[in-house]
């Protein structure tokens, strides 16, 4: 088996901002698996939060051993980005190798498209605005927050796109205090989900707490060991393959989350078509699916997703699974 690891830089449509920062381009990790004549594809993005790079997560996965399976890929790597991309071009690999479809591999029904969310940079509110107004032909957009003066930006939002469902992602930028304040106005405006309000370290303040909006837990949930940590304080597990280290794992932690009582959302890091084609197999069904990254680019794969008024389409064969 051939393993090859590149690193891939895709411009943005637009510079994307968050609460910790912002950025003009995509840079991602491309994997590649050969073997008999069949090639598998991956790929993953290094994310800083996680203390991630291009570099060190190259390295994870310049490691591996020559042989080794999916499964056995498990063990050998961490949940993170480096073992999603090899993951999930071994899914690839596979498919390929017995001629079936990823859905048919992993025992699924054939997926169908899925709404998904379209992400608002964290701008000033008049800018938000405009960007709510220009895209209030979208039935769901999720708004980036975290910031002392969100309430601004949330009127802002909802004034431009006043028919659109809305979800805020606060990415940890909150306090219990500040999310306690806004939580009757999430109402009003008719929020339907908060992502990670407060920071994962500081989550145990939700216990307790009056959720009147749904509360997800993003970086607080990241695969099946971490389900155990958010009872009492979450309604929504958000699985992104970045974090769970692969679809072999996100299949498990949705079938977990579900027995537990959980929502699922199904999220993305900003990365390609490439990335998010094994993910849209786990947003079959789920309360929200937020896989808008190539929506995102200027640039994307050469077989890219379809996005249309159903959502984002399953993969074709020529770009995964």
């Amino acid at each position: 088996m051939n393993l090859n690891v590149t690193a891939d830089v895709f411009k943005l449509a637009q510079v994307f901002t968050i609460s910790r920062g912002s950025r003009t381009e995509a840079k991602v990790l491309t994997v590649s698996v050969a073997q008999d004549g069949h090639v598998g594809w991956g790929e993953c993005v290094p994310y800083a939060r996680y203390d991630e790079t291009l570099e060190s997560v190259t390295r994870e996965i310049e490691a591996l051993p020559e042989r080794f399976d999916r499964m056995a890929l498990q063990e050998l790597l961490p949940a993170g980005a480096a073992r999603n991309a090899v993951d999930c071009a071994l899914w690839d690999l596979e498919c390929k190798q017995a001629g079936k479809r990823a859905w048919d591999l992993a025992g699924l029904p054939q997926p169908g498209p899925e709404i998904t969310a379209y992400t608002l940079s964290l701008a000033e509110p008049a800018e938000m605005q405009v960007q709510a107004a220009k895209n209030a032909f979208r039935p769901l957009l999720k708004i980036k927050l975290g910031t002392p003066d969100d309430m601004a930006r949330l009127e802002a939002v909802r004034a431009g796109a006043p028919d659109s469902t809305i979800i805020v992602d606060a990415n940890e930028g909150w306090s219990a205090e500040v999310y306690a304040d806004l939580a009757p106005h999430l109402v009003r405006l008719g929020v339907a989900l908060v992502e990670q309000p407060l920071p994962a370290g500081d989550d145990d303040a939700l216990l307790g707490m009056e959720r009147p909006v749904p509360v997800c837990a993003d970086e607080s949930a990241h695969d099946c060991q971490s389900l155990s940590k958010l009872k009492g304080k979450y309604d929504v597990v958000n699985i992104k393959l970045d974090k769970t280290g692969g679809l072999t794992e996100a299949l498990k932690l949705r079938a977990a989350a579900l027995a537990e009582g959980y929502q699922v959302m199904v999220g993305c890091m900003v990365g390609s078509s490439l990335a998010m084609a094994p993910a849209t197999l786990v947003a079959q069904g789920a309360m929200v699916t937020d896989l808008d990254g190539p929506l995102l680019l200027a640039e994307d794969r050469e077989t890219p997703l379809l996005f249309d008024e159903k959502g984002v389409h399953p993969p074709a064969r020529d770009l995964w699974g």
